[in-house]
């Protein structure tokens, strides 16, 4: 997770080389071989570790995970830089914890660290050495949490799903869980990249767990329902690479309180997603982390130790462990389905039309016939499908029309699917522009960068402006993302109330995003080595001042930006 410490020192990497190689033998019995319906992190290196018991003895948590195991070459260590099976400090817990009755996960990587093959290329050691946390823990279940840039390496994802494989092979009730980044619409790119290496190994990831936190989208985010789009729009993308996944094989892991960027989630927030959970048989629910589960005492104001808002010792907990006695986790067989838009959002002249795919999936049970309609449409805007009924996993071309007198301006559109067993919504968001328009005046100071300085943009890290490479003209901007920070640069300006704008740049770069925040709240990115223009609209609120934002994604290299409009 993003706010795991690693400690790790040249003694404790020599310490790590001295590590025995463990021959790959079956597990023990000792857990069980169904995925735990709720099992929070808990960071074994921070010291406050005393929360997981309070909470197993005293709050009936029966499960956990326990994070994170580090690869160094082909040896693996604790955050607290020693070797597993033999460390002091973790090992006691994990066994009085077991003791208690909790079940436990193993998770390796984290925002710190990478599992072990992301750093070793050697297929028996790797194998041998996830087989040497099986024996020396007694786990049935393995996390794998992939950040930063390790997501991007499809060499290592490879070996780690030979090495699911080859362990499944040799413990029938292994099970694994890839815990990933995502966005509220979704995996990125390279997220998607890990199931499909997971597909072509011939296995299935049994928990694709998302970490719903640090959208980078503004503080006022709704963090609950960001979950919720998080999740619906995974499960479509697991579908899309293997139409076996239900809600059975996901995750949903929030950080509790306060967030790396600012939005916090609330307990309100976490009793609308467990409701979600119970709703949909969700695989499994956690949260970051038991050991930030308590309000901050005296003048503590650390987010690795604590939630930084006002709760209960243990509220979160108390919020999620009821879903382990209601609907189970793990999926029931209700049959029900998923509906997806893509794109989300477009623009149309009067007098022209925008196209979106309406894709469906079978989230749980068996296939179904959905009949889709729409609501919301201005006068004057016709919206038709075709075709404008399918069977569950089937998809149709919804086809927005637009006359030519209709007013210039957003209008958000209900996509409705309903079938016997009920109906699921989305939103298409429809900019209609007049011609040679964008929509309404507007203007960016110092938009292409052109005078050679920031002014008046400001901005975070080590952004700068460039000449080289550019869009048009001498200068660009280039923003630098950190290993905990996306990087930004923002120009606050403002517009007319109440009116619809688009916003244009020019961007290239892992995951570049441009938007606005402040009076509205809008947003859209690429992960494109060459440039590539981004559009976004949206529509002032009662003051007119929004904040034009662009910015790259922590653990990622360098997002250049050029020639912003703002129309």
């Amino acid at each position: 997770m993003h706010l795991a410490r690693l400690a790790a020192s040249v003694s404790a990497l020599a310490l790590a080389a001295t590590g025995v190689t463990v021959a790959l033998a079956p597990a023990s019995s000792a857990a069980g071989s169904s995925v735990y319906s709720v099992a929070p992190y808990v960071d074994m290196s921070n010291s406050q570790e005393g929360l997981l018991d309070t909470a197993i003895t005293g709050h009936k948590l029966k499960a956990y995970t326990a994070a994170f195991v580090l690869g160094v070459g082909c040896n693996q260590i604790w955050g607290d830089t020693l070797p597993i099976g033999n460390d002091s400090y973790t090992d006691p817990l994990i066994a009085k914890a077991k003791s208690e009755g909790a079940s436990v996960i193993v998770s390796s990587g984290g925002a710190s660290g990478e599992p072990l093959a992301w750093t070793c290329s050697t297929q028996s050691s790797i194998d041998a050495g996830y087989q040497a946390i099986i024996n020396d823990y007694g786990v049935t279940q393995l996390d794998f949490d992939i950040e930063g840039a390790a997501i991007a390496d499809t060499a290592a994802a490879a070996r780690q799903m030979q090495a699911m494989k080859d362990l499944k092979a040799s413990n029938p009730n292994l099970q694994f869980s890839m815990t990933l980044p995502v966005l509220t619409s979704g995996l990125t790119g390279d997220g998607v990249n890990i199931l499909k290496a997971a597909k072509n190994a011939g296995i299935k990831i049994d928990v694709v767990n998302i970490m719903a936190m640090d959208y980078y989208a503004g503080t006022g985010t709704e963090m609950g329902q960001g979950a919720i789009s998080a999740a619906k729009a995974t499960l479509a993308q697991m579908q899309s690479v293997d139409s076996g996944y239900t809600y059975a094989n996901l995750g949903i892991t929030p950080m509790i309180g306060k967030n790396d960027d600012g939005s916090t989630f609330t307990l309100a927030d976490a009793q609308t997603v467990e409701t979600f959970a119970a709703q949909n048989s969700v695989g499994r629910l956690a949260f970051w982390a038991i050991t930030r589960d308590q309000a901050c005492g005296g003048s503590a104001n650390s987010l690795p130790t604590c939630s930084e808002i006002s709760q209960n010792s243990l509220a979160f907990t108390d919020a999620f462990v009821p879903y382990e006695g209601s609907s189970g986790g793990g999926g029931g067989t209700t049959t029900d389905f998923s509906l997806s838009l893509s794109p989300g959002s477009a623009s149309a002249a009067q007098g022209g039309s925008a196209t979106a795919t309406v894709a469906t999936a079978v989230a749980s049970g068996s296939a179904e016939s959905v009949s889709l309609a729409t609501s919301g449409a201005p006068s004057g805007v016709s919206v038709s499908f075709s075709p404008n009924s399918v069977t569950s996993g089937g998809s149709s071309t919804l086809t927005a029309t637009v006359g030519s007198s209709v007013a210039a301006g957003t209008y958000p559109i209900t996509v409705t699917g309903t079938a016997a067993t009920g109906s699921h919504s989305a939103t298409y968001t429809l900019t209609v522009t007049t011609s040679g328009s964008g929509g309404g005046g507007g203007s960016l100071t110092n938009a292409g960068f052109e005078t050679g300085t920031l002014t008046p943009w400001t901005c975070t890290g080590g952004s700068t402006v460039v000449s080289t490479p550019v869009h048009t003209g001498s200068h660009s901007l280039q923003v630098t993302p950190s290993s905990s920070s996306t990087g930004e640069c923002d120009q606050t300006v403002t517009l007319t109330p109440n009116k619809s704008y688009t916003l244009t740049a020019w961007v290239q770069g892992p995951y570049a995003y441009i938007g606005v925040t402040g009076g509205a709240s809008a947003s859209t990115w690429s992960n494109n080595t060459a440039w590539n223009q981004l559009s976004v609209a949206f529509t002032t609120g009662s003051s007119g001042t929004v904040t034009v934002y662009v910015h790259g994604w922590y653990g990622q290299s360098n997002v250049t930006a050029d020639d912003f409009t703002l129309g």
